[in-house]
């Protein structure tokens, strides 16, 4: 009994581990987008192409997760695509060109996008097979993960690191995490069946397609955030960069504190009253950042949006694994791939509103967004209906 409790855990610590990494490479990412801007000599609109060109990508990527992942299982995959996805960092500012960068982020939007199907998936089997509630705790390291990458971002950008020296440290670091969390996975064949057994990409029906656009929307609005908080507090509201990368910072500890609490949460409040409170709290921290013309209030802010956006994923796998005739698993990956496809294609659509108006009225649109979630609250229940 002890060695099969020590290797469970080794396992779920893995699992865990994944998320870090897929958090701490986003959050690279996200704290160097004013870099990459400067770099190229681009407005926002061509920063929201690039956004545009990652989300295309990830596109590409979810039409094929489903057969790879039951094809090689989620570890292989997660393995390979995990490992890409860290290394890619070190070529933001290292193309030769703007055009070669949209290249380089369209290859980006698909490794990341593979490899959230293939961690989620993962989570979801430790679920089924260990009986125990994990799905918050897992996005809560995925937080956790953003709120170390952006805390030591800005702490190399403070002390005056190059930042390519910076990506080129953090690519190497993490794909070394994520080739040794790998080898604690699941083999192959405890995954195999969390993959939709036909091939290609499956598009979420009946009650999944409730859950699928409730998760879109709340995936649309914490990826403005991951996207454009830090050249918000910088460009609209005047923060040094270095300071700015704490928007992204404040956003994510906040939600990693709620997501580490959320399993027990989600014991105690049914799913639609959770996730309606939520929403309402996301919208009025985020109109807080909008209105405030005091960094230190937005930074206030943006944690209190962390908060409001932190269980809406979980608590909508969870509905989708129960939905009635459909495998867990199956729903879950449906439901994943509809958020995914939100959280990558919303911050170019704010990019491309930024440049029509301003970002501060282009970000309205993450307080739209959670209002519209917390209006159709009731249907997170979907997976439980008859």
């Amino acid at each position: 009994m002890s060695v099969a409790f020590a290797i469970g855990a080794a396992t779920r610590w893995a699992s865990r581990a994944q998320f870090f990494a897929s958090g701490f490479v986003f959050a690279t990412w996200g704290v160097h987008i004013p870099t990459v801007k400067a770099h190229y000599g681009v407005d926002e609109a061509q920063l929201g192409l690039a956004m545009l060109a990652a989300g295309f990508g990830a596109l590409a990527g979810l039409t094929r997760a489903s057969r790879w992942i039951g094809r090689f299982g989620a570890r292989d995959t997660a393995r390979i695509c995990g490992t890409v996805y860290a290394l890619l960092l070190a070529g933001l500012i290292a193309t030769p060109s703007y055009a070669a960068l949209l290249v380089l982020l369209a290859l980006f939007g698909i490794v990341t996008s593979v490899f959230d199907v293939a961690i989620n998936t993962e989570a979801a089997q430790l679920e089924l097979l260990g009986g125990d509630t994990l799905m918050s705790g897992m996005h809560g390291m995925f937080s956790l993960g953003g709120m170390a990458g952006a805390v030591t971002g800005g702490a190399a950008l403070a002390a005056g690191l190059a930042p390519q020296q910076h990506l080129l440290w953090v690519a190497g670091a993490m794909a070394t995490v994520v080739l040794a969390a790998s080898q604690r996975m699941l083999p192959r064949i405890a995954t195999a069946s969390a993959a939709p057994s036909t091939p290609g990409f499956g598009m979420p029906r009946g009650a999944l397609v409730i859950l699928g656009v409730l998760a879109a929307l709340g995936l649309i609005a914490e990826g403005a955030i991951y996207d454009w908080s830090v050249l918000y507090l910088q460009q609209e509201l005047g923060s040094p960069q270095k300071q700015a990368a704490f928007a992204y910072a404040s956003f994510s500890a906040a939600m990693a504190a709620a997501r580490f609490g959320g399993d027990a949460l989600r014991a105690r409040i049914a799913p639609a009253p959770l996730l309606r409170g939520s929403a309402v709290l996301a919208a009025a921290a985020m109109a807080l950042v909008l209105l405030t013309d005091r960094p230190w209030l937005a930074l206030v802010g943006f944690a209190g949006v962390g908060v409001g956006f932190a269980n809406v994923v979980p608590i909508l796998f969870s509905a989708a694994a129960r939905v009635p005739g459909i495998d867990p698993a199956r729903g879950i990956a449906a439901v994943s791939a509809a958020a995914y496809l939100g959280f990558m294609l919303g911050p170019p659509a704010i990019g491309l509103l930024a440049r029509i108006s301003s970002l501060t009225l282009a970000l309205w649109l993450v307080v739209g967004f959670a209002a519209a979630l917390a209006a159709s609250a009731r249907h997170a229940q979907a997976g439980t209906a008859d």
